[in-house]
């Protein structure tokens, strides 16, 4: 069991509705990580932007995308993750995947679905929390808006990593910025939020605020610029804070329906 898990958060700009543009950016940003990591994290939609019109998008882009996190992961001997528009039986979902480097991988179909911009009535939302053990880490993947839904991103599994994707604009940015760190504290555990830069099609600004909290809230990497960072996450700090504060121990119990 690994001890310790290293992270590479890649906040980059993004091509509108263009996944053949993107892939070849990212597979280009992939390859400056010259350091072993165990986990690279991509944007949310990372080939498209946060496009309310999948139907401009060919339904064979997301499983043309998963194949090439599936030799992204087994070139680089990481895990890779990010969401995309993802087609299935003919609907559209904001569908998050998880990539390993055996090509296996975990998915998950955003479960707080975008009111404010419409996303409700044109991606199908999911239904299923997703827990994923890698390296000895159980990390629980989420998608931008399920940030604000404290019930659903709540430490009742053990996990110890909470990892957000997002396309989340400037306006609000003080809100992702806390948000984070009050699912990190809340539930002592690390959270990852990994954001865009650059302005989309539709004018809507992104400033990224990437960022990885500790389960005290410390707030351990963060930029605004376009870059790769790179965290290592430590299973014996989780432990031990835990062991020390067992504040979980004291956590309500609830089934949600």
């Amino acid at each position: 069991m690994a001890k310790e898990l290293i992270i590479a958060l890649v906040q980059s700009p993004l091509f509108w509705e263009d996944p053949e543009r993107n892939r070849k950016m990212f597979s280009k940003k992939i390859e400056t990580i010259s350091d072993q990591v165990d986990l690279i994290i991509l944007p949310e939609m990372f080939t498209t932007g946060f496009t309310m019109h999948p139907e401009n998008i060919d339904a064979k882009e997301g499983i043309q995308t998963v194949k090439w996190m599936q030799r992204q992961a087994a070139k680089k001997n990481a895990a890779i993750v990010g969401s995309m528009v993802f087609q299935e039986n003919g609907r559209y979902y904001n569908r998050l995947h998880f990539v390993e480097p055996d090509s296996g991988f975990n998915i998950y179909n955003k479960r707080h679905t975008f009111t404010l911009a419409g996303e409700d009535m044109v991606y199908n939302a999911g239904e299923k929390k997703v827990l994923v053990e890698y390296k000895g880490f159980r990390l629980y993947p989420l998608i931008c808006y399920d940030l604000r839904f404290p019930v659903w991103s709540r430490n009742t599994e053990n996990y110890d990593a909470l990892l957000y994707v997002a396309n989340w604009p400037k306006p609000r940015s003080t809100a992702w910025d806390t948000l984070l760190k009050a699912r990190a504290i809340e539930n002592m555990a690390y959270c990852i939020g990994v954001n865009r830069i650059g302005q989309d099609k539709t004018g809507h600004e992104y400033i990224g605020h990437s960022a990885v909290y500790d389960c005290l809230g410390e707030q351990l990497v963060f930029s605004e610029k376009e870059a790769v960072l790179q965290v290592t996450l430590s299973k014996e700090h989780i432990k031990s804070t835990r062991d020390k504060l067992k504040f979980l121990d004291d956590r309500d119990h609830f089934i949600l329906e």
